[in-house]
């Protein structure tokens, strides 16, 4: 039914996407364990000797978000939140406690990010709108900006594209001596791609990759909070892909890929590599070639590692391509089924 409407409606793949979505997002049975383990700590004092190693802690597993398992590296970062609240019973100075807010913002923004690439859509928002509140007791104007970059990108796989302006448009500001910024820009500019103004996608992408050639280029760019150029060609990739300029979006893509395989093939940004795919596959089935474009979006599919909501959005684009192109070949309805089993 989602399939037929979105035909009629010409979205696109957006109802395809939100289907499947809805599934994924009825199997969290617990939303609330994130926050509640959080708040076990902002009530509790804390030893400042615990901030070394916590802090070194937050950033390995930032580190290890783009290729680890979801739910296995979710379960560490709970465990750290029960270790940390255990642990924190003396109380310490402003600044420490400070520091300990900080540390636990970042964790929390990790875990937000890993249950809404699980499909967790409600706990992964109570998670953000803890790690706002952390940053916000903190006065820690970077892991603001990241909350609201996150509500941004839930807004975006939701189909809320306005809210998707709105939240990138009100924390630019506050948030431009970070990095974050321009995923912000990022952000608003894929809002604006599918809500088909297109006239302003070039503009806004030239307007992102002039904030991010003012930064340093960072020294360890495996962190997921840590902005670094080779991101810039992911988001053009769905930028141009969805403006239906497919000579661009290809050529973003394949740089993806290159920048994200290590020299041994292994795939160091699988989550990356799987959408790019599907822009290559989404190109394919434009121009025609039903098996290329069926065999790069299995292969996205069966990804490892993947963000649900995100590779849905995009692959049912790609489903939408093929339903339009190839409605009655075998082929389509394989890739059909392929991507059911996801949901």
């Amino acid at each position: 039914m989602a399939r037929t409407c979105d035909v009629a409606l010409q979205a696109r793949g957006e109802l395809i996407s939100a289907a499947h979505a809805d599934i994924s997002a009825s199997r969290d049975l617990r939303p609330w364990q994130t926050a509640e383990l959080i708040g076990r700590i902002q009530k509790s004092d804390t030893d400042a000797t615990t901030f070394e190693a916590l802090n070194a802690t937050v950033f390995q597993l930032g580190c290890e978000y783009p290729y680890r398992d979801a739910d296995d590296l979710r379960n560490d970062a709970h465990a750290w939140l029960r270790r940390i609240s255990d642990m924190t019973r003396r109380p310490v100075c402003l600044k420490a406690h400070s520091e300990l807010l900080t540390a636990t913002g970042w964790l929390a923004l990790l875990v937000g990010c890993l249950e809404y690439d699980m499909g967790l859509r409600t706990a992964a928002e109570v998670t953000r709108a803890a790690a706002h509140k952390l940053g916000t007791e903190a006065g820690n104007n970077e892991i603001i900006g990241w909350s609201h970059e996150m509500s941004a990108w839930f807004a975006l796989n939701q189909g809320r594209y306005r809210d998707v302006i709105s939240a990138a448009c009100a924390t630019q500001d506050g948030a431009q001596n970070h990095p974050v910024v321009v995923q912000l820009v990022a952000q608003e500019s894929k809002a604006l791609a599918r809500m088909g103004k297109t006239e302003e996608l070039r503009q806004r992408l030239e307007h992102g990759q002039s904030i991010l050639s003012k930064f340093p280029e960072p020294e360890n760019t495996d962190n997921h909070f840590i902005v670094d150029p080779a991101k810039w060609d992911f988001y053009a990739t769905d930028v141009y892909r969805l403006a239906g300029e497919d000579a661009l979006a290809v050529a973003h893509a394949e740089e993806v890929i290159a920048s994200a395989t290590a020299p041994d093939g292994s795939e160091r940004s699988p989550m990356r590599m799987a959408e790019a795919r599907l822009t290559l596959g989404v190109s394919a089935a434009r121009a025609g070639d039903l098996e290329r474009a069926v065999s790069l979006g299995q292969t996205a599919l069966s990804t490892s590692r993947k963000s649900l909501p995100s590779l849905l959005m995009v692959a049912s684009e790609l489903d939408s391509e093929l339903e339009q192109r190839f409605p009655d070949e075998p082929a389509t309805t394989e890739f059909r089924e392929v991507l059911r089993s996801l949901g």
